[in-house]
């Protein structure tokens, strides 16, 4: 590239066959901007260097020992980079798309086919919240069907992050801004409450008061304080107060 500098991804190839990554490598080497951080041989070992690497792109294969490609993406949980599958087969196309993959690149390839995917992932990248709203949609799509964990976005600093959803204790509203509580942490929400309740009617997710929705599967406590109002407390310590219109509500969770 000439002129402007390219923005530098940090990679992450991933292929259970060592010379498919030595090709990735050889390939990635002559693309302006990009380092790579490291490689993994199949899913379990793409899961723990995701984590510990926190890669900007990951390129990665599909059909792999332990885990699949598929299974690596659904089990991402923090910081998302972006995903570009890699692999020989055809059919798995689709797929790809619908796990939230930004490019999907069928062996063999050329030079500039793999440039344009790295250049979807520079796209990827400069839209972080939609990128990162775009794999969730997709994977909980893919989960209902298939009963697997559902996800959510969060904000942590700049950073956008998939956060499992059987995970968060609550959702609290602080004036404009919701806080999406953990079991230790707590991260910005990019949808409002009455976003967040309405796609989630239906599940362990209550709405105890105006500002807060709470999982039902984290109450630990639930004390009296009048005989209209309620203290909740989550198996974290997070404490709450159910407003007198939903008092009802907790009243038929202790029956």
């Amino acid at each position: 590239m000439s002129g402007v500098r390219a923005e530098r991804l940090r990679t992450l190839v991933v292929d259970d066959e060592q010379a498919a990554r030595d090709v990735l490598r050889r390939d990635l080497a002559e693309i302006d901007g990009i380092e790579i951080v490291g490689e993994a041989q199949n899913g379990e070992a793409a899961r723990r260097q995701i984590k510990a690497l926190n890669p900007d792109l990951v390129l990665l294969d599909i059909q792999m020992p332990v885990s699949d490609g598929f299974e690596v993406v659904r089990g991402i949980r923090g910081r998302l980079p972006a995903i570009i599958f890699v692999t020989a087969y055809s059919e798995h196309a689709i797929k790809a798309f619908e796990v939230g993959a930004v490019d999907y690149l069928l062996k063999p390839f050329s030079r500039q086919r793999l440039l344009r995917s790295i250049e979807r992932a520079r796209n990827s990248r400069r839209r972080p919240q939609a990128y990162a709203e775009k794999v969730a949609a997709a994977l909980n799509a893919d989960a209902v069907q298939g009963r697997r964990k559902l996800k959510i976005v969060g904000m942590h600093g700049r950073d956008f992050l998939l956060l499992d959803l059987d995970q968060v204790y609550a959702f609290q509203a602080s004036g404009e801004i919701v806080w999406i509580q953990t079991k230790n942490r707590r991260y910005r929400a990019t949808q409002t409450l009455r976003e967040i309740t309405g796609k989630l009617a239906g599940s362990a997710f209550l709405r105890v008061h105006r500002s807060v929705l709470v999982n039902s599967d984290k109450i630990s406590r639930v004390s009296s304080l009048s005989s209209r109002r309620w203290l909740l407390t989550l198996a974290n310590g997070f404490q709450c107060t159910v407003s007198k219109r939903n008092a009802a509500m907790v009243r038929a969770l202790l029956r």
